[in-house]
């Protein structure tokens, strides 16, 4: 009986420090499981970029240009880490003040007043920034996709570094920092505003201003090497867990959640793609269904922490065709030449998603209810959303690159462009 009586009391305590440590941590105390799973996250979120976007952008380009599309990766990585630290963090996570909607001030720069101990909800602030610094890389990164083949590696440095402090950390503030879009009650859980519709529009625009690669339409600009691009997608996939997941800044249930719906809705959209493919060109190609993948993870990304599962399927299927018909048709009638699609699969991905948040959230899951359980004012939130993203990136990106252009020029000669920008630009080559 004594037995019994001792291995009760063993069992009550060992019940009691699992309620303890289920429960809820302080909003000012630091929580070790969320710090864990948020510097996993944080590398996650890096890993997207450098190896991912580098292999699935190196991958579809031709082989002259291989090094220089995956350098512009690697390059943005350690560009946006620098300009994130000394100005990027402060405009978007800083208090602007009176301005506070717009912009988030110098009062950060340098990250200045970040300590050891300092924190930021139940993590580390240094954590904190580190992770959104990585959604400061990949975002650039995304609108190299547009105009490879053709842009100088200065004038992508400039350009780009410019572009995330002056529209990405701003756009950031607006939707996250404490800003307007916020404040309206624009559902964005993961970047499909911050980072997709921003970057996909920039990539627009830069196709646009840069023109047509030579020989557009008329050469093989087949990819050079599909295997790349399948271990880059595959890298994108597996880190948007990362993306996604770790935006719920908490090891919880809503964590889950983003998990559970990111990889329903990317399988959905890579079948979705896959099968409109096979019935329009008669074959399922491996570049449509990694695409397609990628057009889900932008289109769940939004809504990662607002819908549930048969609302991430259906925007999944949803994604995979309109994505399909972005890179391919709306490209054609429109005749502009975004070399990798970065507008087809982030830009339409990303209002696809950002819209389709406002269809299915469920309020049992986010707190905020969508169209489907009977809030239509919702959706109308995130056009407003998209439109203030899309109008702004679009100007400030045009802006940026007219003056780049006027200073030391946007695009290589004729002759490099043909040679191939590996060699010209960077003195090494693929054989």
């Amino acid at each position: 009986m004594s037995s019994m009586k001792k291995l009760m009391g063993i069992s009550g305590l060992a019940a009691s420090a699992i309620a303890l440590s289920s429960a809820p941590a302080l909003a000012d105390e630091l929580n070790s499981g969320d710090t864990a799973w948020m510097l996993t996250s944080t590398a996650l979120v890096l890993m997207m970029t450098i190896p991912g976007l580098a292999l699935f952008y190196g991958g579809m380009v031709r082989r002259k240009n291989v090094l220089a599309t995956a350098a512009q990766s690697f390059a943005v990585a350690c560009l946006m880490t620098v300009l994130w630290m000394v100005v990027g963090y402060s405009f978007a996570f800083g208090d602007g003040g009176s301005l506070n909607a717009f912009f988030g001030g110098f009062g950060r720069v340098f990250l200045m007043g970040m300590e050891t101990g300092s924190l930021s909800g139940t993590i580390p602030e240094s954590v904190f920034m580190t992770f959104q610094m990585t959604f400061a890389i990949i975002t650039p990164a995304l609108i190299t996709g547009a105009f490879a083949d053709r842009m100088k590696f200065s004038a992508m440095l400039w350009f780009l570094g410019l572009w995330m402090v002056l529209v990405y950390a701003p756009v950031c503030h607006w939707v996250w920092g404490g800003g307007f879009l916020g404040d309206e009650g624009v559902l964005d859980f993961a970047g499909g505003t911050v980072v997709h519709i921003n970057a996909g529009v920039a990539g627009l625009v830069c196709a646009i201003v840069l023109g047509k690669r030579l020989g557009f339409g008329s050469e093989n600009m087949a990819p050079h090497n599909l295997v790349l691009s399948v271990i880059g997608a595959s890298l994108l996939w597996v880190g948007w867990f990362g993306f996604n997941a770790g935006s719920a800044v908490a090891a919880d249930g809503a964590a889950g959640m983003a998990m559970a719906v990111t990889q329903i809705a990317t399988a959905a959209a890579a079948l979705s793609w896959m099968f409109i493919e096979w019935v329009v060109r008669n074959k399922p190609s491996v570049l449509g269904v990694i695409s397609g993948a990628v057009s889900g993870l932008v289109a769940i990304t939004p809504a990662s922490g607002f819908v549930g599962p048969t609302g991430a399927l259906f925007i999944g299927l949803i994604a995979g065709g309109a994505c399909f018909w972005g890179a391919t048709s709306l490209k054609r009638m429109a005749g502009y030449d975004d070399s990798l699609d970065a507008f087809g699969v982030h830009g339409v991905g990303g209002i696809v998603g950002a819209i389709l948040t406002g269809v299915f959230a469920v309020e049992a899951v986010g707190g905020t209810p969508g169209l489907i359980e009977g809030n239509a004012a919702q959706v109308w939130i995130q056009i407003e959303g998209i439109a203030a993203t899309v109008i702004y990136s679009g100007i400030a990106s045009f802006v940026l690159l007219k003056i780049i252009d006027a200073v030391i020029g946007l695009r290589v000669s004729k002759e490099v462009e043909i040679e191939g920008l590996d060699l010209n630009l960077h003195g090494e080559t693929v054989h």
